[in-house]
């Protein structure tokens, strides 16, 4: 399987009215909708996170096209002042997204990496992640596939608390950062993001 992040900025107060048009846009359309997120904090307010899931290559590039060329993308063209479309895939020790009741506050980190640094950053991960996962789950952690070399890890929280809460205990035990990990990072942004009504991840 193959993901989609859609990076979406749309106008001032515009996001409880294309709301509805979107869910409609990707119940029809080819993939999977998981997640659709509306970001609180990070680099740019008034953006929707829309993250989608597809059988293989050929979907995925049917409707990357069918969006480049279209004068409405995802029926809110009217909204939208900005738009960026990523291509990941899942590490191949972490499971498919499915979707399900997580918590109320997700958080989106994306490390641009060193040339030559996603196989030691993989490798790290993996030997870290169960015992980071058990203290809460990880909703994706995968790699582009277009663009800069990098990783998106997405993580929920039960609220903002719990987050700080969860992040020092990994830090204070050793479970986190995993080896590999931030010595293979060029540059790194975080987003807070909340849920949306239509997002199938909850």
């Amino acid at each position: 399987m193959l993901f989609e992040l859609a990076t979406l900025s749309v106008r001032l107060w515009s996001i409880p009215k294309l709301l509805s048009a979107l869910d409609r846009y990707t119940a029809a359309a080819p993939g999977r909708l998981l997640g659709c997120w509306e970001t609180e904090i990070g680099e740019i307010l008034t953006r929707l996170l829309v993250l989608r899931g597809f059988a293989d290559a050929e979907e995925l590039s049917a409707e990357r096209e069918r969006l480049l060329l279209a004068d409405d993308p995802f029926d809110i063209g009217e909204h939208l002042v900005g738009m960026r479309l990523e291509t990941y895939r899942m590490f191949d020790f972490v499971p498919d997204v499915e979707p399900g009741e997580y918590g109320s506050v997700y958080e989106f980190r994306t490390y641009e990496l060193k040339i030559g640094g996603l196989a030691p950053t993989m490798a790290g991960w993996k030997a870290a992640v169960p015992a980071r996962t058990a203290m809460y789950p990880l909703t994706a952690a995968m790699y582009g596939l277009d663009g800069a070399p990098r990783i998106t890890h997405i993580w929920p929280f039960p609220d903002f608390n719990a987050r700080l809460a969860i992040r020092k205990e990994s830090y204070d035990t050793g479970i986190w950062p995993p080896r590999n990990g931030p010595e293979n990072i060029a540059h790194a942004t975080s987003t807070i993001a909340i849920l949306t009504p239509i997002s199938p991840l909850r």
